[in-house]
């Protein structure tokens, strides 16, 4: 998996601010012409909301496993399934042309890292995940200043995203 392309993953605990973290890379990926392809792991339980067309919404709710709706040059596609690894679904992006692949949540895999801490208790995650890039605090986090991952204060944006630019450009 993802052999061709760059994979990233954004990682922390709720309102950490991996998804604006996730819309910042996306924006200056884009506008330095790379291909960006996302998932994001809805690790909060239940079904993730998203708007699709009524007629589509109707087939998956008829037990339809895959779903798709095609408008203006987005598709929005469903498939149904009792699980997914995240390797099942890097399978289905494979056939997409990106360059980069930012995956926001998914804690336990093994692609390269970027770890948000906020509060001292997500310390934790430190010695939970693997194959971290770097590490990105907030002022509430007490940084361990012997930590010998590069890291980052949220508030210096410049740096972080040089960073992270520098890695997503460095072709595999």
């Amino acid at each position: 998996m993802g052999q061709y392309r760059k994979i990233l993953q954004i990682v922390g605990y709720q309102n950490s601010g991996k998804t604006t973290l996730m819309e910042r890379l996306i924006k200056q990926a884009t506008m330095e012409e790379l291909r960006v392809g996302t998932i994001k792991h809805h690790g909060h339980g239940g079904v993730p909301m998203i708007e699709t067309s009524k007629d589509s919404s109707r087939h998956e709710q008829a037990g339809a496993v895959v779903t798709a709706v095609e408008g203006a040059g987005t598709l929005r596609m469903s498939i149904h399934q009792n699980s997914w690894q995240l390797a099942e679904i890097l399978a289905i992006y494979d056939s997409l042309p990106m360059d980069i692949m930012l995956i926001e949540g998914y804690k336990n895999e093994h692609y390269p890292k970027v770890v948000l801490l906020r509060t001292p208790e997500d310390q934790i995650l430190l010695q939970q995940v693997t194959n971290i890039l770097c590490v990105i605090y907030w002022p509430s986090y007490p940084l361990d200043p012997f930590l010998t991952i590069p890291a980052f204060s949220i508030h210096d944006e410049t740096q972080y995203m040089e960073f992270l630019l520098a890695e997503m450009r460095e072709k595999r």
